[in-house]
Parts: structure tokens; sequence; C-alpha cells
């Protein structure tokens, strides 16, 4: 018999975790290893667990999915990431392909679509929600000839602070917890602000509930 396919789960929300995991662990040939609560214990879970599979959610607290599989595709680039969200959004659709995401499920169709999307990542495969692909990339690929697709507006790292200052964190904690400096993490803010056209927290919190770091 193979040894069966190593999953991680991350899902801040444990209901969501049991009942994923229930419909995971019913299938012969998969095997759930690991629960995170956040993106930041599922990429610290993935080093010790060293997972086939890494099953993450959009919106988590600390840090996002879509922030959890770039690190752990430039970590592990051989580790097969699958985005599982209730968000049935073309931004975060591309922003997870990019980010090494080897498919993107609903959550409203796991129970019917999970476990191939599962064994679809391990072969190496895109599983990606139905309906949706087609227009997604005659869009994509429409808007790409045009040169209409909009640039990134701040980086990975600030994008690192943004989140955590939408969280509440103050300049000395942010950076105890990304190990820069205080002054670094203000100089980041200033220019996420100059190059976002915003004067204060509450509207960089606003920027990040619609760009998908923090629930509203």
């Amino acid at each position: 018999m193979p040894e069966p396919i190593r999953i991680l789960l991350a899902d801040d929300h444990a209901l969501v975790r049991r009942g994923v995991r229930l419909i995971l662990d019913a299938e012969p040939g998969l095997s759930v290893v690991g629960e995170a609560g956040d993106g930041a214990e599922a990429v610290a879970l993935a080093r010790e667990l060293e997972p086939d599979l890494v099953v993450l959610d959009i919106a988590m607290p600390r840090m996002t999915g879509l922030q959890a599989a770039r690190e752990l595709s430039r970590r592990s680039p051989d580790l097969r990431i699958l985005i599982l969200t209730m968000y049935d959004n073309e931004q975060f659709f591309f922003e997870a392909l990019k980010a090494g995401a080897s498919g993107y499920v609903l959550k409203s169709v796991a129970d019917r679509d999970l476990v191939e999307a599962c064994r679809a990542a391990i072969r190496g495969e895109p599983l990606l929600y139905p309906g949706a692909v087609t227009a997604l990339v005659r869009d994509y690929l429409d808007r790409a000839r045009q040169g209409e697709l909009p640039v990134r507006a701040i980086t990975d790292r600030e994008e690192e602070v943004l989140k955590l200052v939408a969280e509440g964190h103050s300049s000395k904690e942010i950076a105890g917890m990304l190990v820069i400096s205080v002054k670094t993490v203000e100089r980041h803010r200033a220019n996420m602000m100059q190059k976002l056209g915003m004067r204060d927290r509450l509207e960089l919190t606003r920027y990040a509930i619609r760009a998908g770091l923090i629930e509203p």
C-alpha cells in the first residue's frame, strides 16, 4: 500500500477545520496530520510536520493564506498548496496562483470538490472551482494583451506590516514580530500611506479589509 498523502489544514475557524478533516480523513489514501489556526502557525507546522499538501484559508489572523502560500512556496518549492476559501474573487484567485497554489476551491462545494482537488494537487494538476476558470483566464489574457493588468501597489513586506497595523499592533510590536527595527516599520507605513494616498491608520485598516488581509 502506498503511503497516505499527508495533509496540513489551516483555517481560523475550528468548526471548519473539523468539517474539512472529517471529509479528508474519510478518504482512503488521505491523512490529516496537523491543524493550524492562522497562516504563521501553518508555516511553522509545515516545517515541523513536512506534509505533502497544505490546505489554506485566505482570511486568517497574523498571516493570511496568500502570505503563507508565498512563504511556504519559497521555503519548500515541492510542497503542494491548495486554497480553500469562501471568496469567489478574481483578484484572490490570481494572487493564489502567483503565490504558488496548485488549486482554488470554494468552501460552498468543498464536500464535492475538495478530495479530488487534493489528489489533483499531488499529481501536479491544477483544480480550480468550476464554471469560473474559462471566464477568468479569458479575461486575464484579454487584459494582459491590452496592457490593463494592475500593478501591485505594495510590496510583500509592506503587506505584512499593513496586516499587523490593521490588527492593532504598535510599531514596537510589529518590529518584534517581523524582526526589524521600529524605524523600518515606520518607513514601511509611511511608504504605504504615500503609495495608497491614505492619511491614517483607519484608512489603512479599511484598505486591509478590502484586500482580504483581515476580516471585517
